[in-house]
């Protein structure tokens, strides 16, 4: 007999919980609607503004799957370099250390200054924000192999490059779906700061818009296309590691 998956169930119930706790503040309250409407009015606003919202969220995806995919595949390149390179891990190391140091929100200014309004520069920051993580968990990944394995290389004296591919990636590969777990969490706030802080299109854009014009339903609105992209990105990516991990 099939199981019955209980995981929608308990999503539906938290969402349908949450709505009501927040239609009970509004109403208790009374707090005007330009500060927080209620429910209804974010659905109508939804409904109303889905060709606005839909258009604003293919700009946001794109940016966000792009510079998505080039983080990850530039953190993994990096981690499999560091692995390989002791030379590499003595120069790279201390860069990235440093690089993490200063926060990539601070410089989305100066990203926009050099790459301009468009999507190159949101790219640049969500690739900058993943980066880090990914590299680091995939690489911890590449270098903690267990003992008898690491023997077992020895003995039979596999090259360092055989090493890497055929023992340490496949062990390392949980590691690295916990960094790519990290970069689809923190990707959308990466895209959404980069239009924040200058662009002409994307949610972020159409966010700060109807903020400035007192249209806080639609703002509600955006902010819940982002989430449920978030969400959905997430799921996605669970599937994915199920399928490729199982």
């Amino acid at each position: 007999m099939q199981r019955l998956n209980v995981a929608p169930l308990r999503a539906l119930l938290a969402l349908t919980v949450a709505l009501a706790i927040w239609q009970a503040v509004v109403w208790l309250t009374g707090v005007p609607r330009f500060i927080l409407p209620g429910p209804g009015r974010v659905a109508a606003a939804l409904w109303d503004n889905a060709a606005l919202l839909a258009e604003h969220a293919r700009f946001t995806v794109a940016n966000l799957l792009t510079g998505l995919v080039a983080g990850v595949a530039l953190g993994v390149a990096t981690a499999l370099n560091l692995a390989l390179s002791p030379g590499a891990r003595l120069m790279l190391r201390p860069m990235l250390i440093f690089a993490q140091a200063v926060p990539v929100f601070a410089l989305a200014p100066v990203l926009t200054l050099w790459l301009g309004y468009g999507a190159a520069s949101k790219i640049v920051i969500v690739m900058l924000v993943i980066y880090f993580p990914v590299t680091s968990a995939f690489f911890d990944g590449l270098i903690r192999l267990p003992p008898a394995l690491s023997d077992m290389a020895q003995m039979m004296r596999a090259t360092p490059v055989r090493r890497l591919f055929l023992l340490q990636v496949p062990h390392a590969l949980p590691a690295l779906a916990s960094g790519l777990r990290l970069a689809v969490v923190y990707a959308p706030f990466a895209v959404i700061i980069g239009e924040w802080v200058g662009s002409s299109r994307g949610l972020g854009h159409l966010m700060l818009l109807a903020n400035g014009r007192g249209q806080t339903e639609l703002m509600f609105a955006a902010l819940f296309v982002l989430a449920g992209m978030s969400l959905a990105l997430f799921a996605a990516l669970e599937r994915l590691l199920r399928t490729r991990l199982a």
